[in-house]
């Protein structure tokens, strides 16, 4: 296979499913892909962020065997189970803090080089010719605004809020992805100037698989495809498997809610999934065993789900050069 292959790249947020879609990009790099540019929802944002910063398979495998998926949901003092997460839930306005997940994204990005968005500045002077200054990024991460409720695309957006896109923090707005309604605490942005200040969400609310987010403009026949990495099942066949036995002990409160935002996630984006084309460019992971909050994974179980995310990479790719 040539050296020399390309292709933007979008990944589904899915919570531990991200497993899978990190295992898929593991089995494109494998194969010779390198990423100008990639976008992500929720755990999605994870990935793409390491794939921006220029990680290769086998570190990205590393990394993914450091994540230590017990601790990411956070409770937040006294830590006893299923009271920490009702005192934070009702004061607090999500069951854990996710701030763990944060630092963990910030350091590990660090190793790469990357602090803040100005190192992912993405300078192509074959790019879509009406693509603004303020779009020129690496990364793009999916978040929701529900104070004016509006979907942020960051670093995009952040000039809705008076900040400068190079100043900002990527682990932040990885971190902003991830709030998930009610299981993470949500964040905030403080415009600069007004000092008005925006809750922000999971971007899966609104966008959970933008895989049309590089999609030339200026009516030119795009230089390479567009991946998407897909680890959410159709409804209503797949509904039941989002939520196996929990991993943690969580009020009945919070597994309905949980449900609830899981439906809106995956509802939203399977009406866009039957236009012409888009599966096309779709790789499925199938994750049926692991359900969105399942953070008591076990190693060979982590391990299985690389392996079918890296598989369904290889079938995808095998499958579209039979097409040629």
């Amino acid at each position: 296979m040539a050296a020399d292959l390309r292709a933007d790249l979008v990944l589904e947020g899915g919570g531990v499913r991200g497993l899978g879609a990190a295992g898929a990009v593991i089995g494109l790099l494998e194969q010779g892909y390198t990423f100008p540019r990639a976008a992500g929802t929720s755990v999605g944002a994870i990935a793409a962020a390491f794939v921006a910063a220029g990680v290769g398979a086998k570190d990205l495998r590393n990394l993914m065997g450091r994540l230590n998926l017990a601790r990411v949901p956070d409770r937040v003092p006294p830590g006893l189970p299923v009271l920490s997460e009702g005192v934070s839930l009702f004061g607090r306005r999500g069951a854990y803090r996710g701030e763990w997940i944060r630092q963990w994204v910030e350091t590990e990005l660090a190793e790469l080089g990357v602090t803040t968005f100005r190192d992912l500045r993405y300078d192509d002077p074959g790019s879509d010719t009406d693509l603004p200054e303020h779009k020129r990024y690496k990364l793009v991460v999916m978040a929701t605004d529900v104070t004016h409720g509006r979907l942020l695309r960051l670093p995009w957006d952040y000039r809705l809020y008076g900040l400068d896109p190079d100043e900002q923090k990527v682990a932040d707005a990885v971190r902003c992805s991830l709030s998930i309604p009610f299981y993470f605490q949500p964040c905030e942005l403080t415009h600069r100037t007004t000092g008005e200040k925006s809750v922000i969400v999971d971007g899966g609310i609104l966008s959970n698989f933008a895989v049309d987010t590089f999609d030339r403009t200026d009516g030119r026949q795009p230089r390479w495809p567009t991946f998407g990495v897909r680890i959410l099942p159709d409804l209503p066949a797949g509904i039941a498997e989002l939520f196996p036995a929990p991993a943690v002990v969580m009020s009945p409160l919070l597994q309905l809610l949980q449900q609830v935002v899981a439906t809106a996630l995956v509802g939203r984006d399977q009406t866009y999934l039957e236009l012409p084309g888009v599966r096309d460019r779709m790789i499925s992971v199938s994750c049926a065993k692991v359900g969105i909050t399942d953070f008591g994974l076990g190693p060979e179980a982590r391990e299985a789900l690389v392996e079918e995310g890296r598989q369904a990479a290889v079938d995808f790719l095998r499958r579209a050069h039979s097409k040629q």
